[in-house]
């Protein structure tokens, strides 16, 4: 291989879908500025460029690392120029290797050095096998000529390639003519020697020449079915008319049996004329009709809902009482709005079911809720998730010109169902997601809309089916994710945490009993005492449900099963010390180190999703040029409440006993621990308030007390949202002072009677009445 002393910048001729190969002549169309520049200078200088392959034809104004490095210096034969650029038959000389772009201002120049040409004398000892490759090679080709055209294959290779005297360029013009992509294609002209160009091609054309068979054995099987298609079609319609002329008309078996289960179902007026007109058109298609098993599952679906079946209620007050308060211990609102709805169904039958909407924490019993309504009511249940659901057409359906279209969620509940008025549970509303694909809360407006469901149309059924009398009940963990008009039409039934009485009551008649069932234990082999009930809620869980309790629970009864099953003797109560060593160390702890607070940290309450917590605010005093810092992942609104807390300290110093010159020659550092987890919102604004004075005077805040409110700039304290759940996180923490803003007195009649006479509850209108009760002052 030798360096070529090339004229400086020759031009590039870049081709997006083809290679072009020595001696075999191309036909190309050049239609980029750039090309027809390189076009234009070769014209003028030798009529000789350098055709190359791009390695992405998606880039329109390519460079030299943009080209394959192999590539042909070829001859321009003939140029026609048109209005949209030119079309050039070019003939290839040999291989060159790009080296260098040139730099050209209006088209591609390179640098290149020719690579040694590919002949049958550079076999050496292996021109026995490159002879063998050859003829093979001649022969796939043949062979594909003639699969492609039966009758002229043969006249098409003797023309195009058996004509060729050179085997190599009987090779190249082969690899031009075949269905190669262009990396096949730059393989064959990036072959060093007449062996690997043999080898290569062989393998490409084995490859394709499979390829062209299977396509025409799918087509030939094709085409055999639509003529057996076609001949079935003759036939039924030569059936018919022999039927008809003997007056023996008949149906086919599968539509007379459909046709029975649509009788059955008792359709309405409207939606039957558009089922004949369906049945009538399947009864003229052909069973291998590629549409004929659409129409039949589409009528099947009709045939199978429910038009008219529903089930009775059973509106007793007395049992729906005795059947909720056999399934759920509290929740006496929910329970009470249950009974009203009841009733009012006893007095008006036709009365539209209400939107019930089940919020609360995870596990206080909001989708068993529903189960037990359904069993009070005597009404059939169906469960539909929906967190998580992005696509629209989920619960609309998909419309039967789509491949694989089924019914949405809805339907397909009322049709497992089996009657017209079952409970259909929406779990998790407020987890639905919106994309690309539409928004599932707007379709979920119109069907829990009863002004609008009487007529609901899925898109798939595309008939008026009636969810008037389905009674929806949804369930969310959190109001935030739900989009506006959709919780307008629903009505939110707040489900909150329970207090640790309510868990060990819970516990005990509904917990243990379960878990001794499970695990085969006899009430003398699972016998819980009190004291180990209450530290299993207090030390091995931390939550507003029951559901991380009912799992403990189950931990213990499996540790007790195996005992039974090793003959291991049994303590006959199990008290904390055996409950700590079976379930192993305690996983909550006592805070002790929240015990005698330092100056400068007060309590406060926070709402989480999984209910009520516990919030420390540590306030430090640093140096002047420090101003406010603030930390512990605390979003824009607490960051806010923290300056707004210390603005307000500022403002009245002299009347709270501050000293200005204090607060103006220091810094504060507020620290919010957990820093790991994101915290945000107002209600802090009377903590972080109190944690400031703490530090500025050296006054511990009481460690049993807690509190919350929004705090403003004039040092008023406003109402805040999630009482009952924060009062339920102080009383489990032990908090037994709480301070509360004065608007929110109406939210402590929530709260259970236990808890309220443990707690000493403070409401305050302004941050002096605050600290007058932290600190005596």
């Amino acid at each position: 291989m030798t360096d070529q002393a090339a004229p400086p910048g020759v031009p590039v001729l870049p081709l997006k879908d083809t290679v072009v190969y020595p001696e075999i002549v191309h036909h190309l169309a050049v239609g980029r500025s750039r090309s027809l520049a390189a076009l234009n200078a070769a014209s003028e200088h030798g009529r000789e460029l350098i055709a190359v392959a791009q390695l992405d034809p998606g880039v329109n104004d390519p460079g030299l690392e943009d080209l394959h490095p192999i590539g042909t210096l070829a001859r321009i034969n003939r140029v026609e120029k048109h209005e949209h650029g030119a079309q050039v038959i070019v003939q290839g000389i040999r291989r060159v290797q790009l080296t260098q772009d040139t730099r050209e201002p209006e088209y591609l120049g390179v640098h290149f050095t020719e690579l040694p040409a590919v002949t049958m004398a550079d076999a050496g000892d292996k021109a026995p096998k490159v002879d063998a490759l050859l003829r093979e090679n001649q022969r796939l080709a043949q062979q594909i000529a003639n699969v492609l055209d039966s009758e002229n294959g043969d006249q098409i290779y003797q023309q195009f390639v058996g004509s060729i005297a050179d085997p190599v360029t009987q090779m190249y013009r082969i690899a031009s003519l075949a269905n190669l992509n262009v990396e096949q294609q730059q393989m064959v002209l990036a072959a060093p020697d007449s062996l690997a160009l043999m080898q290569t091609l062989h393998n490409i054309l084995t490859h394709e020449l499979q390829v062209i068979e299977l396509r025409r054995q799918i087509a030939e099987k094709a085409r055999d079915d639509l003529d057996q298609q076609q001949r079935e079609h003759v036939l039924r319609q030569q059936k018919r008319a022999i039927e008809h002329a003997l007056g023996e008309e008949g149906e086919d078996e599968d539509i007379a049996e459909l046709k029975e289960q649509l009788d059955k179902a008792e359709l309405p007026e409207s939606v039957r004329k558009e089922v004949d007109r369906e049945l009538t058109r399947l009864g003229r298609m052909s069973a291998n009709a590629s549409d004929y098993q659409v129409a039949r599952a589409y009528l099947e679906l009709v045939a199978e809902l429910p038009w008219h079946q529903h089930t009775e209620d059973q509106l007793e007050l007395a049992h729906a009482q005795q059947v909720l308060d056999e399934d759920h211990y509290g929740l006496e609102d929910v329970k009470e709005r249950i009974l009203e709805f009841l009733a009012v169904m006893k007095l008006n039958p036709e009365a539209k079911a209400p939107i019930l909407c089940f919020v609360g924490p995870p596990g206080v019993g909001k989708t068993s809720l529903g189960k037990s309504i359904a069993r009070a009511m005597g009404r059939k249940f169906e469960r539909l998730s929906l967190g998580g659901l992005h696509d629209e057409a989920e619960l609309r359906g998909h419309r039967r010109t789509y491949i694989g279209a089924m019914p949405g969620r809805i339907i397909q509940g009322v049709r497992r169902a089996g009657v017209i008025n079952p409970i259909l549970m929406l779990d998790e509303i407020d987890k639905l997601g919106r994309d690309f694909r539409g928004d599932p809360a707007a379709a979920l407006m119109e069907i829990l809309d009863p002004a609008q469901n009487q007529e609901f149309r899925d898109n798939y059924l595309n008939l008026p089916y009636d969810l008037s009398h389905v009674l929806f009940i949804t369930t969310a963990n959190t109001l935030d994710g739900i989009p506006r008009p959709l919780l307008d039409r629903m009505e939110v039934l707040e489900l909150s945490g329970y207090s640790d009485m309510e868990k060990q009551a819970i516990a005990s008649q509904y917990l243990i009993p379960r878990q001794r069932q499970e695990s085969g234990l006899s009430e003398d082999q699972l016998n819980i005492g009190e004291e180990a009930l209450q530290h299993m809620v207090r030390r091995y869980t931390r939550e507003a449900g029951v559901r991380e309790l009912e799992r403990v629970i189950g931990r213990l009864a499996r540790k007790r099963a195996r005992q039974v099953v090793d003959e291991q003797p049994l303590e006959p109560e199990i008290d904390a010390a055996v409950v700590t060593r079976l379930l192993g160390p305690e996983k909550y702890q006592s805070d002790k180190g929240r015990r005698n607070l330092t100056p400068g940290v007060a309590a406060g309450l926070a709402w989480t999703e999984a209910g009520g917590d516990i919030l420390y605010v540590e306030a430090s005093l640093t140096q002047k040029d420090d101003k406010v810092t603030l930390t512990g992942h605390l979003g824009q609104v607490m960051q806010e409440s923290a300056r707004a807390a210390r603005s307000h300290l500022w403002a009245v110093a002299e009347d709270l006993g501050l000293s200005r010159e204090t607060i103006e020659s220091t810094g504060v550092h507020i620290h919010v621990p957990a820093g790991a987890v994101p915290k945000d919102g107002p209600s802090a604004g009377v903590t972080m308030a109190t944690a400031l004075y703490s530090a500025y005077t050296g006054k511990a805040v009481p460690d049993d007390l807690a509190m919350t409110g929004e705090l403003t700039l004039s040092g008023l304290v406003l109402p805040v949202g999630g009482i009952k759940e924060k009062l339920l996180a102080a009383h489990r923490a032990g908090m037994r002072r709480i301070i509360l803003p004065r608007e929110n007195e109406s939210d402590l009649a929530k709260l259970p009677q236990p808890v309220r006479e443990e707690l000493t509850i403070t409401l305050v209108e302004n941050l002096e009445q605050v600290l007058a009760n932290v600190f005596g002052a």
